[in-house]
């Protein structure tokens, strides 16, 4: 492999927390996509990169997850590795081939597996890249990558969990021109498939608009339709990696060492089922496995960017995430105007995130099926309650943050205000929208609001209690006990808030 598209080491930041974010954390204006070479990069006069940094089992497309600051030809970055080493090329290598296309993989795995990449991406130490030096069809060597024959040949060369540029190397590329169209249009493919699964879900920058939204005015339909798609997407994948596998094990005479079948597990484009008691045996240990529930978690996340500003109805992608805020951009449904979003046990304010949700749904749907959608989202949450917007509030109170800190791998985007275990005050910003009077808002506008309300509502209850008898009695003590631990809460949490 060496001859034709030699492996490189990338470069070592000396500092990953400084110099290294995840793309959603950095102002959107300050991000360059599609860099072809280091003038590109430097008179984009953008200061963020995306850079290969390895990640989790994924084939073809995907974990484009971080980007580098490289602002002024990586300046910065350099001026450090020369401050500590004396020296450039010692920590920061092979920068001419930075911003080429290429294929990448995880140095540090039990199974490698490569991924291609357009142009536009800095390489790190741990997501190692073959760029080519001379004119090869990169998605020919995508598919003999991301066959059995480099896995078998892998095993032998490293057998231990690092998969270095060195062992790479290494590889015998034997060409066979009468395979090479069927190859490249299947790895073409496998590419492009991948690439669609990754782009379906908002941790991708190319991500356009949730699939649930689709032209249909009730969910579960556009649910069976999405679900339908990811297993079409899965079983095609499937097909053609097998194709590659069978093609690859003759070209290189190792049929009486391997067969070309894939396991579902090893798979990596998602695959969808209505519960996780339907999950097939041939898909445990997967990371590809979703629910209905997960879908709909998507969607309400999806919802919530909406509420805040990041999505809109009426442009694909991003509508904001940092910059000038252009209110053009939102005709079909209004974002949250102060950007912050109360949290409570119930609608105690105009933008309470429930209320605003049943809102968004009946934007999208329609008001004739409003109640039927909902109560699909609160039958996917599984949560209990009487009535949908319960269940849905119930989430939003006790399951909302903890699915979101996951899905953004503990840097949310989404910040949470919390007054305690009692849930007496919560409230969400969008970190692009916090400003110096963000802090104030929330303790004028909603804590002292929530102060108030508690009162009104301790207020009425005690007067309730004065002709209660038996189990209405009980019921309202129990109501009361629980108001008056929230209403302290919030009293605390609202000195803090000041300080």
């Amino acid at each position: 492999l060496e001859e034709v598209a030699n492996p490189r080491q990338g470069l070592k930041t000396l500092d990953n927390d400084y110099f290294i974010h995840f793309w959603h954390e950095v102002n959107w204006n300050s991000l360059c996509f599609g860099a072809k070479n280091a003038e590109d990069a430097q008179h984009s006069n953008c200061k963020w990169f995306p850079i290969n940094h390895g990640g989790e089992y994924r084939k073809y497309y995907g974990n484009n997850y971080s980007v580098v600051n490289w602002y002024n030809d990586g300046a910065e970055m350099k001026a450090n590795a020369i401050r500590k080493y004396n020296s450039v090329t010692r920590t920061i290598t092979n920068i001419p081939y930075y911003f080429r296309e290429g294929i990448t993989w995880s140095v540090i795995c039990s199974q490698p597996s490569f991924r291609w990449y357009g142009y536009g991406f800095i390489f790190s130490n741990g997501g190692q890249c073959v760029v080519p030096d001379q004119p090869l069809n990169l998605k020919y060597l995508a598919g003999l990558l991301n066959s059995k024959v480099t896995g078998y040949l892998l095993n032998i060369l490293s057998p231990t969990l690092g998969f270095e540029s060195g062992y790479l190397k290494k590889i015998p590329i034997i060409e066979d021109n009468n395979s090479r169209i069927v190859v490249e249009e299947n790895a073409d493919k496998n590419i492009a498939y991948s690439k669609i699964d990754w782009d379906s879900y908002e941790t991708s920058w190319d991500f356009q608009r949730h699939p649930l939204l689709r032209s249909v005015t009730r969910l579960e339909e556009a649910y069976t339709t999405w679900r339908s798609e990811c297993e079409q997407r899965f079983s095609q994948l499937k097909a053609n990696e097998e194709e590659l596998n069978r093609i690859f094990i003759d070209i290189y005479g190792l049929q009486d060492e391997l067969t070309p079948e894939v396991a579902d597990k090893d798979v990596t484009v998602h695959r969808i089922f209505d519960t996780k008691d339907d999950v097939l045996a041939s898909m445990q240990g997967s990371s590809y496995v979703r629910t209905k529930r997960d879908e709909v978690v998507s969607l309400l996340s999806y919802a919530v960017g909406c509420m805040f500003g990041r999505y809109s109805l009426d442009v694909e992608g991003l509508a904001y995430a940092g910059g000038d805020w252009d209110a053009s951009k939102y005709r079909t449904f209004q974002p949250d105007k102060d950007g912050i979003l109360p949290i409570s046990g119930d609608a105690y304010f105009e933008d309470d995130i429930v209320t605003r949700f049943v809102e968004f749904v009946k934007t999208v749907s329609g008001a004739d099926t409003l109640e039927e959608n909902l109560q699909f989202v609160a039958d996917a949450l599984g949560g209990q309650g009487k009535y949908a917007r319960d269940v849905i509030r119930a989430y939003f109170i006790n399951g909302f943050y903890a699915d979101h800190l996951k899905t953004y791998q503990k840097r949310p985007i989404y910040w949470l205000f919390d007054s305690g275990k009692k849930n007496g005050f919560k409230a969400l910003i969008y970190m692009h929208r916090y400003n110096k009077d963000t802090l104030a808002r929330i303790r004028t506008d909603y804590v002292y609001e929530q102060q108030e309300r508690y009162r009104a509502r301790i207020e009425q209850l005690e007067r309730q209690l004065e002709t209660a008898d038996g189990g209405a009695r009980a019921k309202l003590n129990k109501q009361l006990l629980q108001l008056r631990e929230q209403e302290a809460e919030v009293l605390a949490y609202e000195e803090k808030i000041g300080h």
